[in-house]
């Protein structure tokens, strides 16, 4: 790193070595009295200054690492960590990633303001190398603008699949179709002719591409209309004439091999479909609705869903304290959370980290998800009698260490969970609850003894999803201290620099791209347990938690949103106020702790 008294020197060292004269250098400080620029930039943007002879005084004389970008094949990952627009405005190009640390070639590594950004932005340690000015910016443009081809080509390819499904509905249109009210072999018919075939297949494959969680296919007077839900939104892809909604359900009732002649009680199954040399499951539901069938399809795509902690957006603190809870012999688990807030991710990610040889693992859920090798799932069937507290009482009998239950939805279910914790087990399970707090009054309301919850829950994590900032277009936005603290933001906790995306090829011009977890974690610490005994509110266990250092997911939230990761606009999409905490217990942020790379 370079000394201060080297960066003082800076000015008589340029003229020492002749690599500037004395007028250029009084114009150059001129220009710095009204610009506020740094004195080398200046030099790079007159273009009165050998850009290499720089770079070496910077390496010799100031201490810096030299670094020759002709030898490394710069990967489009790591190049997606910095926007192109900040790699320009600061002529900086990043060349390598480990773990948490970034390394970057500069042109001007005294540029202060260029550091303190990028280390804002990225959330990265970062190394400092130099290059030439006139060679960093002959590579941003090479390795920036192929990546901006990529992109154009998904834009392109996008536009393609769209032209691609009007002309298979047309294919269609041309043919005698199915109505409401044809006949089973007609249906049967029509689900494997060629076109009908084809829409579905390419349906399935835009889903999959554009790396949504979710298909729908809804019916109505005069259409069908095919939405996604990409990063938690719903998009819509195609809107087919009503006609085909029957020819539509019938071929995905046949792939998933359900009964294609009743309509009028709703159908669940699954089927599997090839994308190159994977396979993606596809959960179906079926609903009988006014104007026809409507169908939902869920995504569960392995390749593009990670089960590690460290993966999914918690940060260092958060993840030590779920796997601390996790490690435990006995006692309960719990993740709350409304439908698609990543409950099922967490769990499976806490039961991958406890998978061994050693440990028996069985799971109740109602559907099964994600297999799992080497661990033993059960699919509820309540249609033959096979229901969540039958399920758990049998798996009891298996003699299992660990137990997953997909969700807790009555007392019955809720009793024997408990009695497993108490008994030895580890358990782990799912409640609709608002926040973590209003779980122990839930399960209070079920009719479970406060005893009881005291006694064997060890920590209940209430969380959501929000979406991240795209990395290739995400810029900084000071906001006003006046109208955050209008907003209910205290500037002085959170700052009162955040991001937004402008929009790209890249995020398809949402300036989103994909989602990270927020969390509030309850602990059930001492001063917790006996408040749960004395039959306490949900707000005064929150408070106490609170005061104990339990961060809720307004601040998660923000200090996500001030650390780069999402926009204040999600922060207020996803969460609440909270209400009644004592706001300074919360701690100033500094620098963002390390969080995971994907979204539950």
């Amino acid at each position: 790193m370079a000394q201060e008294s080297s960066r003082n020197d800076l000015k008589d060292i340029l003229l020492r070595e002749g690599v500037v004269t004395l007028d250029q250098m009084n114009e150059a400080l001129k220009d710095q009295e009204k610009t506020k620029d740094p004195l080398l930039d200046i030099f790079f943007r007159l273009g009165k200054a050998d850009d290499k002879k720089i770079a070496s005084i910077l390496t010799h004389q100031m201490g810096y690492t030299a670094v020759n970008l002709a030898v490394f094949a710069l990967d489009q990952k790591v190049l997606d960590v910095i926007p192109k627009n900040m790699a320009e405005k600061y002529t900086v190009l990043p060349i390598s990633r480990f773990e948490n640390s970034l390394t970057i070639a500069f042109a001007n590594p005294l540029n202060l303001k260029a550091l303190d950004e990028i280390r804002a932005i990225t959330g990265l340690r970062i190394k400092t190398s130099v290059a030439p000015y006139g060679t960093i910016k002959k590579y941003i443009a090479k390795y920036y603008n192929a990546g901006a081809a990529t992109a154009e080509n998904g834009a392109q390819q996008e536009e393609h699949q769209a032209q691609e499904l009007d002309e298979i509905v047309k294919m269609i249109e041309t043919e005698q179709e199915a109505d409401k009210g044809a006949q089973t072999s007609e249906l049967m018919k029509v689900a494997f002719e060629t076109p009908i075939i084809k829409l579905v297949n390419t349906m399935l494959m835009e889903g999959i591409r554009r790396k949504a969680s979710d298909i729908f296919i809804e019916p109505w007077e005069r259409f069908v209309r095919v939405r996604v839900r990409v990063d938690g939104l719903l998009e819509e892809i195609i809107r087919p004439p009503k006609m085909h909604g029957p020819a539509i359900v019938s071929r995905i009732k046949v792939m998933s091999e359900l009964d294609i002649a009743e309509h009028r009680i709703p159908q669940d199954g699954r089927f599997k479909v090839k994308v190159g040399e994977r396979e993606v499951d596809m959960r179906v539901s079926i609903l009988p609705t006014t104007f026809g069938e409507k169908v939902c399809l869920r995504i569960l795509d392995t390749k593009s869903q990670s089960h590690d902690i460290s993966k999914l957006g918690f940060n260092e603190t958060e993840q030590q304290i779920i796997k601390d809870s996790a490690r435990h012999p006995h006692g309960m688990i719990l993740v709350t959370g409304p439908t698609g807030s990543g409950k099922t991710t967490t769990l499976y990610s806490v039961l991958k980290y406890l998978d061994k040889p050693t440990v028996n693992i069985t799971t109740v859920e109602d559907p099964v998800e994600y297999q799992i090798f080497g661990i033993n799932q059960v699919n509820i069937k309540e249609n033959f009698g096979l229901t969540f507290p039958l399920a758990l009482r049998s798996i009891l009998r298996q003699d299992p260490d660990i137990c997953l239950v997909g969700e807790i939805r009555d007392l019955e279910t809720l009793d024997i969970a408990v009695k497993a914790a108490m008994t030895g087990h580890l358990v782990l399970s799912t409640l609709h609850t608002n926040d973590a707090a209003s779980s122990v009054t839930r399960m209070v309301n079920m009719g479970l003894e406060p005893f009881l919850i005291a006694s064997t829950v060890l920590m209940i994590s209430a969380q959501r999803l929000v979406r991240r900032v795209c990395p290739r277009c995400k810029h900084p936005e000071e906001m006003d201290k006046q109208v955050l603290v209008k907003m209910g933001v205290d500037p002085a906790v959170f700052g009162t620099t955040f991001y937004q995306g402008k929009g790209c090829n890249e995020c398809r011009q949402s300036g989103y791209k994909g989602r990270s977890v927020i969390t509030e974690i309850l602990q059930i610490t001492p001063e917790v347990r006996e408040l749960i005994m004395d039959g306490k509110s949900a707000e005064t266990i929150k408070s106490q938690a609170h005061r104990s250092g339990m961060t809720t997911l307004r601040e998660c939230a923000l200090k996500k949103a001030g650390a780069g990761d999402t926009s204040l606009e999600e922060v207020f999409r996803v969460t609440s106020e909270d209400q009644g905490l004592d706001k300074g217990e919360v701690k100033p942020l500094k620098k963002p702790e390390k969080t995971g790379a994907k979204a539950a």
